[in-house]
């Protein structure tokens, strides 16, 4: 199983993919998660793997997409009652068979991707700070090669390259200096990439705007693209332009980031739970099996006992 955890992984990561770790780091019998059982969880809620019952897993799922949402790692306890304790996030057991769980969460995030589109001395010069930062970095660009960017993941000599791979997490900036300009501006912008950057003169710059707004794109994409790329930082020399786009990638990065942590509850909005009047546990509504009306509303149960419960006395519990 562990052989199989690790291909998981790796296959995710490989394909630029987030996802969050929960490993059982300690428990306290009688619990069916056990130290060592491990899972992945996917940004969607979707759990590969085991960490313990049908009381452990809607936790997991929950603080797994918080985890996910800031960057940051956590350590939570299920129990049936513990003191507070700094650094874990504590949530009490409601499953009738009792016991304590220990689980701590990773997330695993990409590394931040710049595309380039060009093979100028500013691109080769972006392609070397971008790696020296551990950013993921490919380049495309006609007769782009390895000579010019030895340290790159990816060096496509086709900006129509199907291996192309953008994202609204992807990083563009075009810097061609003369040579398909209208075209790689274009792609980008077309592209679902929310940062796009142009190594330009502004003179340069409002002619292909004019170009392209003939081309069919909004002036609401056209708003979008940072051009001249970078921070004004009076940047001369091809080196210098360089770290002025890299530091504004880096402002934008960490921006979009702060942005996720103050929205961390969203991700969790997509799947709707409801809590079991009876033990309390939460239940996604989507997947609940057992299920009772009464006065018009609709109760969720994580289990068949439980139901039947609620159902010889639903008033006592309709609360």
């Amino acid at each position: 199983m562990f052989d199989q955890f690790l291909s998981k992984a790796g296959e995710l990561l490989a394909n630029h993919e987030s996802f969050a770790i929960a490993v059982v780091v300690r428990y306290q019998p009688p619990i069916s998660g056990k130290p060592g059982n491990k899972a992945i969880i996917f940004p969607d809620g979707k759990i590969w793997g085991w960490i313990g019952g049908g009381c452990a897993q809607p936790v997991v799922v929950k603080e797994a997409l918080k985890a996910l949402a800031t960057g940051q790692p956590r350590l939570i306890r299920i129990s049936p009652s513990s003191p507070p304790e700094q650094g874990i996030v504590d949530y009490t057991m409601t499953c009738h068979s009792g016991g304590a769980l220990d689980i701590y969460i990773e997330p695993v995030l990409p590394k931040p991707h710049i595309l380039i589109l060009g093979r100028s001395p500013v691109a080769e010069a972006l392609a070397k700070l971008g790696k020296a930062i551990n950013y993921a970095v490919s380049v495309a660009a006609p007769e782009a090669d390895r000579q010019h960017f030895p340290d790159c993941d990816l060096v496509h000599t086709d900006l129509e390259s199907s291996q192309i791979k953008i994202t609204p997490q992807t990083f563009v900036v075009v810097s061609t200096q003369g040579q398909h300009d209208e075209e790689a501006l274009e792609k980008a912008l077309r592209s679902d990439a929310s940062y796009v950057a142009f190594v330009a003169s502004r003179a340069k710059v409002a002619k292909i705007l004019d170009y392209l707004k003939e081309r069919g794109l909004t002036s609401a994409r056209l708003g979008q693209l940072r051009a001249p790329a970078g921070l004004d930082i009076h940047a001369a020399s091809p080196e210098e332009i360089a770290v002025s786009i890299l530091a504004e990638i880096i402002q934008e990065n960490r921006s979009a980031k702060q942005t996720q942590n103050s929205k961390v509850e969203l991700p969790i909005a997509k799947h709707e739970q409801a809590k079991d009047p009876i033990c309390g546990m939460l239940v996604d509504v989507s997947k609940a099996k057992h299920k009772s009306e009464f006065r018009g509303n609709a109760f969720y149960f994580c289990c068949a006992g439980c139901k039947q419960k609620f159902d010889k006395q639903p008033e006592q519990y309709a609360v």
